[in-house]
């Protein structure tokens, strides 16, 4: 036998969808609050030094935190080549903006603090805002774009077709539902900077942290049941028409797909899914609870819990699609049609299993080391080493 097969093709494609969504979510549940934390900064800290420390709880971390972005870009590249093809093609100008802002973000921490000229460091906090902001709320528009199905086509070649020039491909994704995605995740991630500010700060900036958290906790909560109910009643989902040969050959073209019904009959479908909403809303709704309460440990993990059933909720929901088309439903990518080759995932499977434990033994430890407040004392102190 040879050694691939040990694992069959439909299995390793279904592992694969799930890895890289624990890809996505742990880079949601890790540089998510560095995003937040960015997109706070001038809204929790007042003065320089209430800057420095907000500055500070994510300055030794959001290089790790960030390791999981490129980790899941890499894992598209290599065990969904269509999906890299297709999405890194249309969206192009929108990926240009986010990889522009997470470029921009470790420039600001570097140069920061480099002078003591108040416009100077101005200018870098506000760098930082957009840094944190503008990933937190295009990803989220992403997202909402992948649901309404995304207007392409492919060619007999495989070669994906976009209509139209770049700035309209951009505006094109404006579209009122993909906005609102992009509210909830703005909000979300908004709530979990300020749970792990709540967690790492003290005094002034963590009351701020606590007040604006809860604010967007409620919108995000909120705007992720209109955007459930927009679901059940505004936007058509997809299915197949044909029988799916679940170890076929990666070739979309080969199957043929109806857009029809709901997203939402997924649910009906595999009611065991229904566990992804209600843990996003339970983890939201108690990450508030914790916010007002003053609580710090336990508000974080909620958080995580809540981030962790809104990404979640959207993949289990669509599975088995990726990317559906909106002009050419026959185009959409699946689980089923658009992986690498089967030997590819078995190699790519086996490289995880030992590189994986260790990256998650690695972050362990730093967390570990880091664990603890920052303080307006460490950073007088240090005030030469920080950031």
């Amino acid at each position: 036998m040879i050694m691939h097969e040990l694992i069959n093709y439909e299995t390793l494609r279904v592992l694969w969808w799930g890895l890289l969504g624990v890809l996505l979510i742990a880079f949601a549940l890790t540089d998510g609050f560095d995003m937040g934390v960015g997109a706070l900064l001038p809204f929790v800290a007042k003065t320089d030094l209430e800057r420095r420390v907000v500055i500070n709880t994510v300055g030794p971390v959001w290089e790790g935190n960030q390791v999981w972005f490129i980790l899941g870009g890499g894992a598209i590249f290599a065990a969904w080549p269509p999906l890299y093809a297709v999405a890194f093609s249309g969206l192009y100008l929108a990926m240009f903006m986010i990889l522009a802002a997470l470029i921009v973000r470790p420039v600001a921490f570097k140069y920061r603090s480099k002078r003591e000229d108040p416009k100077w460091r101005t200018r870098w906090d506000w760098a930082l805002f957009a840094g944190g902001a503008v990933p937190a709320l295009l990803f989220g528009v992403a997202v909402g774009n992948v649901l309404l199905g995304v207007p392409f086509r492919l060619t007999q070649d495989l070669l994906s077709i976009y209509e139209g020039g770049m700035i309209m491909k951009l505006v094109g994704l404006l579209r009122p539902f993909a906005l609102l995605a992009g509210v909830v995740s703005f909000s979300m991630l908004l709530m979990h900077g300020a749970a792990w500010l709540t967690l790492k700060t003290e005094g002034r900036v963590q009351q701020r942290a606590r007040s604006i958290g809860v604010k967007a906790g409620m919108i995000a909560a909120a705007g992720y049941a209109l955007a459930g109910l927009w679901l059940a009643v505004g936007v058509d989902g997809y299915s197949f028409v044909n029988e799916v040969a679940l170890d076929g050959p990666s070739n979309p073209l080969f199957n043929e797909v109806a857009r029809e019904g709901s997203w939402l009959s997924a649910y009906a479908e595999r009611p065991w899914i229904a566990i992804a909403p209600i843990m996003g809303f339970v983890g939201i709704a108690l990450a508030v609870l914790g916010l007002k309460a003053g609580r710090e440990v336990s508000t974080l993990l909620w958080s995580k819990m809540g981030i962790l059933g809104i990404v979640s909720s959207v993949g289990l929901t669509m599975f088995p699609f990726i990317l559906p088309s909106s002009i050419d439903p026959t185009s959409s990518l699946t689980v089923w049609d658009a992986s690498s080759s089967h030997l590819t995932l078995f190699v790519m499977l086996i490289c995880t299993a030992i590189f994986l434990p260790l990256i998650l033994m690695y972050t362990a430890w730093v967390y570990r080391v880091l664990w603890g407040k920052v303080t307006e004392d460490d950073v007088n102190e240090n005030a030469e080493t920080l950031y």
